[in-house]
């Protein structure tokens, strides 16, 4: 039998949101010039968050499998807008910023190669509707 997850998302009000994850409650939100209060973050920018977060922890449990330390290990996503309705992004740009020993380098790229190929499940369906750049920077 498939998993299935659920998320319940409940109006509180103007533009505002409020979306429970099992035990978490994410507020959802819109600039003043939306017709919101910027209480949080608005849906797009989610999927670049739950992209991030996704790769993010593939990445670490590659890495502390295969003995690697690391530190200062960010994420960083930034994404084309269209112009037309529905604006949908066109491109993802996602950049890997870690502190590794230069001979760890090689295991870094494996491990970022494995979540994108294998592993990350919301950078494959996102990568089914836009192409998703990935860059290396090594701090």
């Amino acid at each position: 039998m498939a998993t299935v997850h659920e998320v319940s998302t409940k109006w509180v009000s103007d533009m505002q949101f409020a979306s429970q994850i099992d035990d978490h409650i994410i507020q959802i939100d819109t600039v003043e010039a939306g017709g919101g209060h910027n209480k949080g973050p608005k849906p797009k920018a989610l999927l670049l968050s739950a992209l991030t977060g996704c790769t993010g922890m593939d990445v670490v449990s590659i890495l502390n499998k295969m003995h690697v330390q690391f530190s200062d290990f960010n994420l960083i996503a930034k994404a084309d807008l269209t112009d037309e309705h529905p604006r949908v992004y066109s491109k993802i740009y996602l950049i890997y910023q870690i502190k590794v020993k230069i001979e760890d380098h090689e295991k870094v790229e494996k491990a970022v190669k494995l979540s994108k190929e294998k592993y990350c499940g919301v950078s494959a369906m996102l990568s089914m509707v836009c192409p998703i750049e990935f860059k290396i920077e090594y701090l």
